[in-house]
């Protein structure tokens, strides 16, 4: 199983909602650990490291979720292997958290949010939040999106309109591709680079308290 940190109230109770954050590459498990603070008090929240070293692939000195095999495309291999260490981390985390969980949030940031994606297209009404902060929509042979696999998942984009690693135009593309396939999204875009801006935070942090409000009314 994947290294993590797990951030809990100090009485958390059953039905808690569950936020599982990815880093990006070179970073590691408590590179995203200071949003807690913003974020419900009643949720989990959870930082696991990817499975792979980054400074062999010359991604700096923590790890990384996936290899690239061109600047904006995933290595296949290490792409799905990184998809099925995530997979099997989630299959587990409920035994391994304090409480019965809540609703799953799965987020993340440039390779964080483009693995968050990816798992939930291709596990479909498993994940109910989908918070992508400067990832991207890789198109890959595996990876459908289809009313199918958009179904039961909302999604929150956040992207900065200057960003030189993932362009934004990659944003524009990923949207309209999970828009036409019928997906539940809020997209919002910022004037900075590659990054979290705070005011995307707190967008993302509005959207999904909403949207778990919603849950707790619909008694989901």
């Amino acid at each position: 199983m994947l290294e993590f940190d797990l951030y809990s109230p100090e009485v958390p109770a059953d039905g808690a909602p569950v936020i599982v954050l990815l880093h990006g590459r070179g970073a590691d498990r408590r590179d995203l650990a200071g949003v807690k603070g913003h974020f419900p008090p009643e949720a989990i929240l959870v930082t696991p490291q990817a499975p792979f070293p980054a400074a062999p692939w010359g991604y700096g000195p923590g790890w990384a979720w996936y290899r690239l095999a061109a600047p904006l495309r995933p290595e296949p291999e290490s792409f799905e292997a990184g998809q099925r260490e995530l997979e099997a981390f989630l299959l587990e985390l409920p035994r391994r958290l304090p409480v019965q969980p809540g609703p799953l949030v799965l987020g993340g940031f440039s390779q964080g949010g483009t693995m968050s994606l990816v798992h939930a297209l291709r596990n479909p009404g498993t994940v109910q939040f989908v918070l992508n902060f400067s990832g991207f929509l890789p198109d890959t042979a595996s990876t459908r999106v289809t009313p199918e696999s958009v179904a039961g998942s909302a999604f929150f984009w956040g992207h900065g309109m200057q960003d030189p690693l993932i362009p934004f135009e990659l944003a524009l593309e990923g949207r309209r591709r999970l828009l036409e396939a019928g997906a539940a999204l809020l997209a919002r875009e910022y004037p900075i680079g590659h990054g979290i801006d705070p005011e995307e935070l707190r967008d993302a942090v509005t959207w999904l308290e909403q949207g778990i409000m919603r849950c707790g009314e619909a008694g989901v």
